[in-house]
């Protein structure tokens, strides 16, 4: 029927373009986690995955997603990577899987696929991440609650407010921030699972987060037994079944797969269906007719990580963090971000660069009041975690005009910010006098030569008009295309040439 790679294999080598296969006999558990990231930025969680983890990635054919292979006593190190949205544990990929051309027998097939699958290494996998996870839960729910009662006392009341209903903002914008977009002539399916959701499109698209498709427990079918995990334990436990799919050659909906599926991994095990209360998410994964199975291994994106006061455009962390990477710090570069917003870049930055000097700005006060609650909020964390005198983190935050920046002409190292889109914040024609300006005073303070600034901007022709004007200053370098939000956006790496930048002058 298909070509299959299984997680619980002989510990075979790992051929080219093949999701590798973990020891099982008198070796230490290994699996092969998933990890949905960026869009475009999958080298860079490649690199950081053999950087830190010392593991080869493979990048799915399947934008957004990457594969590697982990004893499991390393999970702690995984859920720590900079740059992946949401982890799961493969317990098979298929490469070449035939799907039928009758709706019925495809599906069939399906349920038929659950009973032949390797699921016992997984779930051990599973259930060291679980009992990984329940530690981690208690001591965050402890540091939240002491957190909280602190920011009640230090914040006024208008404020609190204002960043709930920026907060609601945000769920809406930063849950759709990396979608996975279909290449052209694909069909993406996203209906919503039918068992409690009345077939509506779930707003959760964390993209390759495997969450932005159909959920179904099993149907209207949900008997009761004895959970059959590795352990055998007598608890019950409840699940869902969550398909994402991507393709026009498919006879079925996600929905109908999640469903039949579901019912079938039911069967099987003896769970009961849950779509809102479960312990364990299965993940059904179908691209073209590449078929990954596995089992989530988080609850929510990793992304969610550093902010907690929101404002109308809140970037994601992991993409700050695989913009940062595009600059490559180097120890002592003083770092700039000069349209800062919520500060996720400079934060991440200063979390993750704490050798170089990062200083955040912007032109809205709001926005610099919220950029500076996230520091607070990042110091306070960052104490309970230590229980010790914190060092703080080399990182400030100022109000300026981004035209007219406090600096010294040549002074900065690296310029890395999300430029205005203009669509929630400014508009498009502003842009058209805003961006060439920008360019020249980053031009200015940013030092020639070796001075270099990493620009996010979905107004791709807006900029390239300006960055055209300002050649003689700065030399495109790289371009990563990624999706914030559903819309289609550039990454640009541009490097400072040696020419000194003019003074104020009429760009158009």
């Amino acid at each position: 029927m298909a070509e299959a790679e299984a997680a619980g294999g002989a510990g075979e080598g790992t051929a080219a373009g093949q999701c590798p296969a973990p020891a099982e006999k008198g070796a230490e558990l290994a699996a092969v986690i998933g990890a949905t990231v960026p869009t475009g930025f999958e080298l860079t969680a490649a690199e950081e995955v053999q950087e830190k983890l010392g593991s080869v990635s493979r990048i799915s054919r399947d934008r957004g997603k990457i594969y590697f292979e982990v004893p499991a006593r390393g999970l702690p190190q995984v859920h720590r990577l900079r740059s992946v949205d949401n982890l799961f544990v493969v317990v098979q990929e298929f490469k070449d899987y035939q799907f039928k051309e009758n709706k019925e027998d495809a599906l069939k097939d399906l349920e038929d696929l659950v009973k032949t699958l390797p699921w016992t290494n997984p779930l051990k996998v599973w259930e060291l991440n679980n009992s990984l996870k329940k530690k981690k839960t208690k001591r965050k729910k402890h540091n939240l609650q002491s957190t909280a009662s602190k920011e009640r006392l230090n914040d006024d009341g208008e404020e609190e407010g204002v960043d709930e209903k920026d907060a609601s903002k945000e769920e809406d914008c930063a849950q759709n921030a990396a979608e996975v977009e279909p290449a052209s002539g694909q069909d993406t399916d996203k209906t919503q699972g039918a068992a409690s959701r009345n077939g509506e499109e779930e707003d959760d698209n964390e993209q390759s987060d495997g969450k932005d498709e159909s959920q179904a427990g099993s149907g209207s079918e949900t008997k009761a037994g004895d959970g059959k995990t590795s352990e055998g334990e007598a608890k019950v436990l409840k699940f869902r079944v969550t398909c994402n799919r991507a393709g026009d050659k498919h006879s079925f909906t996600s929905n109908e797969a999640a469903r039949d599926f579901g019912g079938a991994v039911q069967e099987h095990f003896q769970w009961k269906a849950d779509m809102t209360n479960f312990d364990v998410e299965v993940l059904l994964n179908i691209h073209n007719n590449e078929v990954v199975v596995g089992i989530a291994l988080t609850e929510e994106s990793l992304h969610r990580r550093n902010i907690t006061h929101f404002g109308p455009t809140t970037l994601r962390s992991t993409l700050a963090y695989g913009m940062l990477r595009l600059c490559d710090p180097q120890p002592t570069d003083i770092i700039v971000d000069p349209m800062c917003g919520t500060g996720a870049i400079p934060i991440e930055g200063a979390t993750e660069w704490p050798s170089c000097y990062h200083i955040a700005g912007d032109n809205n006060p709001q926005a610099v009041k919220r950029a500076a609650n996230n520091i607070c909020s990042l110091l306070k964390k960052n104490e309970n975690k230590e229980s010790s005198t914190s060092l703080g983190i080399p990182l400030d935050i100022i109000q300026w005009d981004i035209c007219n920046l406090p600096l010294r002409t040549g002074s900065v190292d690296i310029i890395v910010t999300d430029m205005p889109f203009g669509k929630r914040i400014g508009s498009k024609k502003k842009n058209w006098d805003l961006y060439p300006a920008c360019l020249m005073e980053m031009g200015r303070i940013c030092t020639p030569g070796t001075g270099r600034a990493v620009l996010l901007t979905q107004d791709k022709k807006c900029f390239a008009k300006a960055l055209s004007r300002m050649g003689h200053i700065w030399r495109k370098g790289q371009t990563v295309w990624v999706n914030v939000g559903g819309l289609h956006a550039a990454v640009y790496l541009l490097k400072r040439t040696w020419e000194r930048a003019e003074e104020k002058r009429s760009f158009w």
